[in-house]
């Protein structure tokens, strides 16, 4: 059998089995919704991280996103999946997650095939999908531990706390993925403006969109900066 269809298997029965977890501790361990709900959208980034290295056909990773949006759907449609869409808010942040997804893997995809030299073309995914896995999540939690500074954007409530941990953690995880991926030419003082754009604008696109939109402006602000900057 095709490798890439054996991998496509594999990750989909990761997927189902981290859904499968979130509702064991949704429903058996009483575990809030908005928790469970950020330990899938954090799991989830890390197993798409598997995507360009388990999978070099472009329709098997928007087999997998379509899959999963359509079981969202389905959840939200027919009440399941409690641990993932059991929110006091109306948010459009299952269904956008996946989009983004298979578009940072087609940007990922059209620079792994282009003979550009640098940056390395593993960039164009992990960093924005990375970005959302660790940083959105990073400023909801900092945000409602310590929530100083509220501000409103149409119905969604955010802080300069919050605003703050997603530019720092951004900032971090920035110089760590340029110095991962490209550490025998990486040059601390050249990255750094590039981590403070890519912050700054990330945390913006996070603080303005609401109703889960962020999970689509994040990574495409991240990708814009880098195919402008990188």
């Amino acid at each position: 059998m095709n490798r890439d269809l054996i991998n496509t298997g594999i990750l989909a029965l990761s997927f189902l089995s981290l859904f499968g977890l979130a509702q064991i501790l949704y429903y058996k361990f009483k575990i809030k919704a908005e928790l469970t709900r950020k330990l899938v959208h954090i799991a989830t980034g890390f197993l798409t991280m598997l995507f360009p290295i388990m999978l070099n056909n472009q329709w098997l990773v928007l087999f997998l996103c379509a899959t999963f949006a359509l079981i969202i759907l389905a959840s939200l449609r027919f009440n399941f999946l409690r641990s993932v869409n059991g929110i006091d808010r109306k948010s459009h942040g299952s269904i956008s997650y996946p989009i983004s997804v298979y578009f940072c893997y087609l940007v990922y995809d059209y620079y792994s095939h282009k003979n550009s030299g640098q940056p390395n073309p593993y960039i164009y995914f992990y960093l924005p999908i990375l970005t959302l896995a660790i940083c959105d999540p990073a400023a909801a939690l900092m945000g409602k531990k310590y929530p100083y500074g509220k501000f409103t954007i149409g119905k969604d409530t955010k802080t300069i706390v919050g605003s703050a941990s997603f530019f720092v953690s951004s900032i971090v995880l920035t110089l760590l993925v340029y110095f991962y991926l490209s550490h025998s030419t990486f040059s601390l003082s050249a990255t750094i403006p590039i981590a403070l754009l890519i912050a700054g604008i990330a945390a913006i696109s996070e603080a303005l969109s609401g109703k889960g939109i962020d999970n689509i402006t994040i990574p495409a602000s991240v990708i814009f900066l880098l195919i402008l900057f990188a």
